[in-house]
C-alpha cells in the first residue's frame, strides 16, 4: 500500500484523496464503502441483485463464452494441462449451471442478523451474538473462472463486497464475467463497486491485495499447494486456507464389492481434475484377492494409471490395468489427472495410519459393511469430511445444499470444510440495558 489515510475515511468517498491511491489501493476503498452500504441491506434487495445477475448471465452467455475462448486458446498455445483447460473452459451449459447455482444461493436463508445465541443477564442487561458480514472479501483463485461468480454471489448474499483477483489465463474470462456482474448489480440498485476485479495482471497486484490490512478484512485462496501456502505465508491480511486434495477411499475387509468399486470409479474418474477426486486407494488385504481385478479393470477403462506398492502391482498380470510402481512421492501427490495411487493395507487401523501420514486434510471414504469399522474409520480420520458408503466427490457446497461455496476449507479455525454463507460472516455482541452501570 502506498498510502498512509486511515481506512475509515473509506465510508466518505468524496474526501477520499484517490489520486494519491495505486489502482489496487483505490479498488480496496471503493470495495469498504460498497460493503458499508451493503451491510444493512435487506434480505430482498441481496435477492435482487442475485437473480439479475443470474439473468444477466444467461442473457450475455455468448459474450462470456467468446472471452473465455480466447482464454482457452492462450492455454493450448503454452501447453497447458487438459486438467487446467477443463477447469478454465466455460460452455454454455456451464455458464446455464453457474446461473443455477447463483438462483439456489438466492433462495437459501440470509446469514445476516441469524441470533447465535443469546440470553438475559442475572443483571437484567439483554445479551445477543449476532451474524454480520465480514466486510471486504479478498478472493486470490487460479484458473477456474466459475469461481467468479460463485464468490460474488455468496459475498454479496452474506452482506460483503469482493474483490477478485484470478489468474492471468483466466483474465479475458473474468474481465466479461466481472463487467456482467457489476451492470446487474448496478442495475438492481446495490452499488457496483460491491464486485470488483482488483487492477493488474502482475503478480505485484497480488502483493498488494494481501498487504492490504485494515482494508481487506480477509483473503481466501483457492488453487494449488504453491498459490495457497504463498498467500498464507506472505500476507498480513487474515487467511481462511482452502487446502489441495489428496482424498482417500478405503476398501475394508468387509465390503460390498460392486458398491466400492462403483465409488472408487466415480470418486477417481468422474472429474479428476477437482479437489474432491480421490487420489489414493487402499485395500484390507482380507478382500484384496476379490477386489482389485476388479477394480483394475473398471480403473484400467476409466482410462486411469495405477502407481501401485508391490502387493497392487502384483495383481497387474491378470488385469487391462496400466500399473507402474508408487514412489514415495506418489503418496502425497493430488493428481488432478486419471492416476491414482494405490496400496494394500494390512487392517484398518493401518489405512488410517497412511491416511494420517499422507492426507491434505480434504475428505476421506470407507466403503464398509461393518458398522463397528465405519464408526472406528470416521472416529479416527482428521479430514474436513469423511464419507462412508459415498464418494468423495460429494464434498461440495452444492451438494451440500450450501449453494455455491467459496471454497473448501482445510484448516480448523473459523471454517473448516465446504464453506457457504455462515462461513463468511463474523459476530458481534448486542448489549441493550436500562440505564445499567457497571
Amino acid at each position: 500500500m502506498t498510502s498512509s489515510h486511515s481506512p475509515s475515511s473509506a465510508t466518505s468517498p468524496s474526501v477520499t484523496p484517490y489520486d494519491d491511491m495505486t489502482p489496487v489501493t483505490r479498488a480496496a476503498y471503493r470495495a469498504r464503502a460498497a460493503a458499508a452500504e451493503i451491510a444493512p441491506l435487506p434480505r430482498a434487495a441481496k435477492d435482487d441483485a442475485l437473480l439479475a445477475i443470474a439473468d444477466a448471465l444467461e442473457v450475455r452467455t455468448s459474450e462470456i463464452v467468446e472471452a473465455n475462448a480466447e482464454d482457452v486458446a492462450r492455454a493450448r498455445e503454452a501447453g497447458t494441462s487438459e486438467s487446467i483447460i477443463d477447469r478454465l473452459t466455460l460452455t454454455p451449459e456451464r455458464v446455464r449451471a453457474i446461473a443455477a447455482d447463483v438462483r439456489d444461493v438466492a433462495a437459501l436463508p440470509d446469514p445476516v442478523g441469524e441470533v447465535v445465541r443469546g440470553s438475559t443477564l442475572p443483571n437484567g442487561i439483554d445479551l445477543r451474538q449476532v451474524r454480520v458480514p465480514l466486510g471486504v472479501v479478498g478472493i486470490i483463485y487460479e484458473a477456474r473462472p466459475n469461481v467468479t461468480v460463485d464468490a460474488a454471489a455468496l459475498c454479496l448474499k452474506a452482506g460483503n463486497a469482493v474483490l477478485l483477483r484470478g489468474s492471468s489465463s483466466a483474465y479475458s474470462s473474468n474481465t466479461a464475467l466481472v463487467r456482467v456482474l457489476r451492470d446487474a448489480v448496478g442495475g438492481a440498485g446495490l452499488p457496483a463497486d460491491a464486485v470488483q476485479l482488483v487492477p493488474g495482471e502482475s503478480r505485484d497486484s497480488v502483493r498488494e491485495l494481501m498487504r492490504a490490512r485494515g482494508l481487506v478484512d480477509v483473503l481466501i485462496p483457492r488453487g494449488g499447494a504453491s498459490l495457497i501456502r504463498t498467500v498464507v505465508e506472505e500476507s498480513t491480511v487474515p487467511v481462511i486456507e482452502t487446502g489441495t486434495g489428496n482424498c482417500h477411499v478405503y476398501v475394508d475387509a468387509r465390503a460390498d464389492l460392486d458398491m466400492a468399486v462403483d465409488i472408487l470409479i466415480n470418486s477417481k474418474a468422474q472429474r479428476p481434475s477437482v479437489c474432491n477426486a480421490a487420489e489414493t486407494l487402499l485395500v484390507h488385504r482380507d478382500i484384496a484377492d476379490a477386489f482389485l481385478p476388479r477394480a483394475l479393470d473398471a480403473l484400467a477403462e476409466a482410462g486411469v494409471t495405477v502407481h501401485g506398492d508391490e502387493r497392487v502391482q502384483s495383481y497387474a498380470g491378470a488385469s487391462k490395468a496400466t500399473v507402474v510402481a508408487a514412489t514415495t512421492e506418489d503418496w502425497e501427490t493430488e493428481y488432478l489427472s486419471y492416476d491414482i495411487a494405490a496400496a494394500v493395507v494390512d487392517s484398518l487401523d493401518a489405512a488410517v495410519a497412511h491416511i494420517r501420514l499422507w492426507t491434505s486434510g480434504h475428505t476421506e471414504a470407507i466403503v464398509t459393511t461393518s458398522q463397528a469399522a465405519a464408526r472406528r474409520f470416521t472416529q479416527l480420520v482428521d479430514s474436513t469430511t469423511v464419507a462412508v458408503n459415498a464418494s468423495t466427490r460429494f464434498t461440495d457446497g452444492g451438494q451440500f445444499g450450501f449453494g455455491a461455496e467459496i471454497g473448501i476449507s482445510t484448516q480448523k479455525l473459523h471454517a473448516r470444510g465446504p464453506m457457504g454463507l455462515p462461513e463468511l460472516t463474523s459476530t458481534k455482541y448486542i448489549v441493550t440495558g436500562d440505564g445499567h452501570t457497571r
